[in-house]
């Protein structure tokens, strides 16, 4: 299964990217998670749907600092490849 997820609310400058790196990795997925224009982070995450469910449930809490507003989780269809968890930094 893929998901886009959509983080919004005090995201950025919190180490928000590191701490979705982290709990992907912990669950083994694959994908990737970078920070919008917007102020919002987004990420994908291709992994049972069970753990993407858990995972969005640890996104919630976040990590210190930040503060959670809202989370949106598209599901993709097809299944894209990767070959780990990074981040992107534009």
């Amino acid at each position: 299964m893929v998901v886009h997820v959509f983080i919004s609310g005090f995201v950025q400058g919190v180490g928000f990217r590191q701490f979705v790196k982290r709990t992907a990795k912990n669950f083994g997925f694959k994908g990737w998670v970078r920070n919008l224009p917007d102020g919002r982070v987004e990420a994908l995450f291709s992994g049972e749907k069970e753990k993407i469910e858990k995972t969005v449930e640890a996104l919630w809490k976040g990590p210190f600092l930040s503060e959670v507003k809202n989370i949106v989780v598209e599901k993709e269809e097809g299944s894209e490849e990767f070959k780990d968890f990074e981040i992107i930094k534009e």
